[in-house]
């Protein structure tokens, strides 16, 4: 009979993350009660990932595209907005889903052992499956304005989308963890999240381009590449538009950001799963 002998991580840079492989059958059977319960009771279901970006998309070519008279640099409106929303989405709900782990699974925690860290992890793979099914409708967007002969240039950058996926997931999962993290203890942090991610929307270039805010900034336009998120829509948009401001060196301070934030995200996260039944 296999025995497991559960023992404290008195290292906290013991990541043991050879544990996560050997429970990734519950890692899968989570990914699934997050993808199924979210639609469960609802009318039109799986329905609502499409009808999301749609209305969203509709939204801001109304208010951002017409009324405030917004330039999407000779973009098409519906493509500039939808392929900063589809993006966007997938790093603001797996940083909100994340930044709850502690709080809204506190009751599982209290009753059976498990790598803690596959609650995280299984939202962001459940929403990956979401983010596939929007992204799908870009393309399909995408492919109607290519065939008409707007003025989109795809190019060979395209091959850089996974890193981008990659990125926002860690960027989403490690600022998620810490913030949960926090949350334990100062649930003030609660009502700030997602009051801040909307925030934050507004400071990444998606109902504005890149350009536009270089040169209301003038001289701070730096300010605005500061954002993680931001050189990951504009690579985003010209790989697939050929339109929006590409730069290896911002590109890569994302990634290597999201390398390091992950690391102490889940650093921390592994200090406070010791201790956050006292305090939940």
């Amino acid at each position: 009979m296999k025995k497991t002998i559960i023992t404290p991580h008195n290292n906290l840079l013991n990541l043991n993350l050879s544990e996560i492989i050997s429970y990734r059958d519950l890692l899968f059977l989570f990914v699934k009660r997050d993808f199924i319960s979210v639609y469960k009771q609802t009318i039109l279901g799986p329905a609502w990932f499409f009808i999301q970006p749609i209305l969203t998309t509709i939204i801001f070519t109304v208010i951002f595209g017409t009324i405030a008279s917004i330039p999407t640099d000779g973009i098409p409106q519906i493509l500039f907005y939808m392929s900063g929303i589809v993006c966007w989405n997938y790093f603001a709900d797996c940083l909100n889903k994340t930044a709850n782990t502690f709080t809204s699974n506190a009751t599982i925690f209290g009753k059976v052992y498990f790598p803690r860290l596959i609650i995280p992890m299984s939202i962001v793979i459940s929403n990956l499956i979401k983010f596939g099914i929007q992204f799908f409708l870009f393309f399909l967007v995408f492919i109607y304005y290519y065939l008409s002969e707007v003025n989109i240039n795809p190019n060979l950058f395209i091959f850089l989308f996974p890193a981008i996926v990659i990125t926002m997931a860690g960027l989403g999962m490690g600022f998620g963890i810490i913030i949960s993290s926090i949350t334990t203890k100062y649930r003030d942090f609660q009502f700030l999240v997602t009051f801040g991610v909307q925030l934050l929307m507004y400071a990444t270039p998606i109902v504005y381009p890149l350009s536009l805010a270089n040169e209301k900034l003038g001289s701070s336009s730096w300010i605005t590449l500061l954002n993680p998120m931001t050189p990951l829509i504009e690579t985003m948009r010209y790989s697939f538009l050929g339109q929006g401001i590409f730069s290896w060196d911002y590109l890569i301070c994302s990634f290597v950001f999201m390398v390091i934030l992950l690391f102490f995200g889940i650093v921390i996260f592994n200090k406070v799963e010791k201790s956050f039944m006292d305090t939940v």
